[in-house]
């Protein structure tokens, strides 16, 4: 019994070549993906004219399946080269108007919207800080549960000093381990004392404890800076000149005085005192021009400094024959308040972002 007979008619190559040309007329046709996928759909999927005539080649003679897959191969290669250069042509067309329809015009004037701002006491702190690293100093830290010994009796305090008691400093239980949240950044300079080589020129910025009221001019935890120059030859005078020019850099033009006073760490003590910056003086003996800001008497209280009493120094093993220093503290949370006249201590713990943006934000 004889096999099937191949029927199948043999293709036309100049049908092939319609099929092909009506295909790469249609993938040019599109203008986007969507008529791209359409095109391919009808031009080169599974029922398209091509893959239908090749599906006939199986049922064709012999002699005649290697001419026409070749035939069919050829136009099938054409055709999804077309559509390979045509999907890169869209996708780069596209991708072109989507970046001019999200162009930002970078010159445009355009709204902040700060999420935060720095507190003012930090940002104090640091133009401060800047002030004498700029002049080669150096920026100490030190830890706020402090010992007895560094808080007090390094820096000459005696044992019943007013300062010592429980109305005064918060100390830590047991009392018998004598631990303190420290009263000042003071023991900052007594580590540097020990620690470091001589001279020594060091600001030690911090946050100090004291059992205050919380009210609109006391905090019980507020922040210090001090300073230490330990050197030879070290005088008032440069003291004096080391106070103008840090108050010249907060307040701009503003004079300083000291007035005699008593610290025990230091010996001669002053009190530094600052040239009323709203009416420098005028207010005095002027009923007419009151200020409110100095209460009419022209200077304002902004710290404390000395020349370093020899026996600190002596505390720390440092030959006073030979070496003498100059040290001075002020409240930056009060500095904060006269530079920018805020009139409530509490604004600065209230957590409040309009305090803290209006504050860094405005003049000095």
């Amino acid at each position: 019994m004889s096999g099937p007979q191949d029927t199948a008619q043999p293709l036309d190559a100049a049908d092939v070549e319609a099929m092909v040309d009506a295909a790469i007329k249609a993938i040019a046709a599109a203008k986007d993906s969507a008529q791209l996928k359409q095109a391919r759909a009808a031009h080169a999927a599974d029922k398209s004219p091509l893959a239908l005539a090749n599906r006939r080649i199986g049922s064709m003679p012999k002699d005649q399946r290697k001419t026409a897959g070749a035939l069919i191969g050829q136009a099938r290669g054409r055709v999804n080269k077309a559509l390979k250069e045509r999907a890169e042509q869209i996708a780069d067309s596209e991708l072109a108007a989507q970046l001019e329809s999200e162009r930002v015009d970078v010159t445009l004037p355009v709204r902040e919207h700060p999420v935060g701002a720095r507190h003012p006491l930090t940002a104090l702190i640091d133009d401060m800080c800047d002030v004498f690293i700029a002049m080669g100093w150096e920026v100490a830290e030190g830890p706020e549960l402090e010992a007895e010994w560094l808080n007090f009796d390094a820096l000459n305090f005696t044992p019943d000093h007013p300062a010592r008691f429980m109305s005064d400093t918060l100390f830590v239980e047991p009392a018998s381990d004598h631990k303190l949240m420290r009263t000042q950044t003071s023991p900052v300079q007594v580590r540097a004392l020990l620690q470091r080589e001589l001279p020594i020129y060091v600001v030690s910025p911090g946050k100090v404890f004291r059992a205050d009221e919380y009210d609109a001019t006391h905090l019980p935890v507020f922040h210090q800076l001090e300073g230490l120059a330990v050197d030879k030859g070290i005088t008032m005078g440069h003291l004096k000149g080391t106070l103008d020019h840090l108050a010249k850099a907060m307040f701009g033009d503003i004079r300083t005085r000291l007035r005699p006073h008593y610290f025990p760490f230091t010996e001669p003590s002053a009190e530094v005192d600052l040239e009323c910056f709203v009416c420098h003086g005028a207010s005095v003996g002027n009923p007419d021009r009151p200020c409110r800001t100095c209460k009419s008497e022209g200077w304002i209280e902004w710290g404390g400094c000395g020349i370093v009493n020899p026996r600190v120094l002596k505390a720390a093993g440092i030959d006073t024959d030979v070496y003498s220093g100059f040290a001075f503290g002020m409240g930056v949370d009060r500095t904060v308040m006269f530079r920018n006249n805020a009139p409530d201590l509490r604004d600065f713990v209230e957590g409040d972002v309009r305090f803290s943006r209006s504050l860094v934000g405005g003049a000095r």
